[in-house]
């Protein structure tokens, strides 16, 4: 679909997505998935299901991908598709390294304090 709209993304090493709402749908299906490993109650979890929720209805409900495109407004389709890619490898990571659990120790003095 997107392959007849355009040759080209004008971005270096970001080809134009042949089939753009199936590697969405896949992509956000996979995150989704992969949120569900995390406690319902992580700040990660919330927001990212609540933005993965509202670009998946986007992109169910909207055929055309230009338009589809201006309704997530955050650059070309291809952009939005690595962006999804990059956003499931950080979900599984997240799930391995448990931001949300307390910390092994006490924090050094002045850890989280800037500037010092």
């Amino acid at each position: 679909m997107a392959g007849l709209l355009k040759k080209t993304t004008g971005l270096v090493g970001l080809a134009v997505a042949q089939n753009p709402h199936e590697r969405l749908r896949v992509l956000y299906t996979k995150i989704l998935a992969s949120l569900q490993t995390i406690p319902q109650d992580a700040a990660y979890r919330k927001y990212t299901e609540q933005l993965v929720n509202e670009r998946f209805g986007h992109v169910k409900s909207e055929p055309d991908v230009q338009k589809l495109e201006q309704k997530i407004n955050c650059g070309q389709i291809e952009e939005v598709i690595f962006q999804a890619e990059c956003e499931l490898t950080l979900s599984q990571r997240m799930s391995e390294w448990k931001p949300w659990e307390p910390l092994i120790e006490e924090a050094p003095p002045n850890q989280w304090k800037w500037p010092i």
